[in-house]
């Protein structure tokens, strides 16, 4: 009889310990995220980061990376095609995994892409290495892939470091690097988004007039208490008061990533999260990423 209620609370203890193992695996998750608290760090030569604690009806924190193209040094660099086609086939990596293929310093998410599904923790595609096709047009060192639609506007580097922002979905000649999104937010400084849409977690690449100055712009969402997301009317308000002159949306949700090189390895500054699972990056189709030279002192102000 003993025996038998032993089994009893036993079986008990182990059902409720498997029970609370998902929620167990999400809080260590969750406490990898980047700290609630205002920062700004000078990240490389002529490369500036700093993260920003919003609080409207929800809370939304932004990372910010300003970079100036005439700095010695700074080179953008875009996802190279697997084949020079409409259809690229390119194999999905993450932004880590981007930034040490290439030995770059710096690299956000880039295009929204397809074939795409996340259904589970364990069934979602693409994994890495996995093929996949971007939406609108790229072109990584003058070779270009994808097909130029009305949907995707692009950002485009021509020579020497000079960048732009084309509604016209598709970039200038003498192009060099470009890489496409979807909404162009801002033109001549003033909002275009005259329409209401959801919180969400974002991306978006602005420029200032001369094209000399290009900021990245990154909203973590999706994460109640944490950070929930902001509206395209916020995210272009957010352009605009940095100073931006054009910006363009970029893909988001669960592919929103900023991450640098450190050392050896990599560090994601934000807090992506991807199958429900803080801090978790997706592989994606393309990236849009920054060569740089180190700093020998950093400037941290928390």
């Amino acid at each position: 009889m003993i025996h038998k209620i032993n089994s009893k609370i036993i079986s008990k203890f182990v059902a409720g310990v498997i029970l609370l193992l998902p929620l167990i695996f999400y809080s260590w998750r969750a406490s990898l995220r980047p700290p609630i608290t205002n920062s700004e760090k000078v990240l490389f030569q002529g490369i500036i980061y700093q993260r920003k604690i919003y609080s409207t009806s929800r809370p939304f924190i932004v990372h910010t990376v300003e970079i100036d193209l005439t700095t010695p040094g700074i080179k953008p660099f875009i996802t190279p095609p697997k084949s020079i086609s409409t259809i690229s086939n390119n194999p999905a990596l993450t932004t880590s995994e981007f930034i040490k293929k290439f030995n770059l310093q710096l690299a956000v998410n880039g295009s929204f892409f397809y074939r795409f599904h996340e259904r589970t923790p364990w069934n979602y595609y693409p994994k890495s290495g996995e093929p996949t096709n971007v939406l609108g047009q790229s072109i990584s060192n003058n070779l270009k892939y994808g097909k130029p639609e009305s949907r995707w506007d692009i950002l485009c580097f021509t020579k020497p470091n000079i960048a732009q922002i084309s509604n016209q979905k598709k970039c200038p000649g003498g192009t060099v690097w470009g890489i496409a999104g979807g909404d162009t937010l801002v033109i001549d400084g003033k909002s275009k988004i005259n329409y209401d849409t959801p919180s969400y977690a974002r991306t978006a690449v602005a420029t200032n007039k001369k094209g000399d100055k290009l900021w990245l712009i990154v909203v973590d969402g999706k994460q109640p208490f944490y950070s929930e997301g902001a509206t395209l009317k916020e995210l272009a308000e957010i352009a605009i008061n940095l100073g931006a002159d054009r910006a363009l949306n970029l893909d988001g949700g669960g592919s929103t990533t900023l991450a640098i090189a450190n050392g050896n390895s990599t560090k994601v500054l934000n807090a992506p999260i991807h199958n429900k699972i803080p801090m978790n990056e997706r592989p994606l189709a393309n990236h849009l990423g920054f060569y740089g030279m180190p700093k020998t002192q950093f400037t941290d102000r928390e």
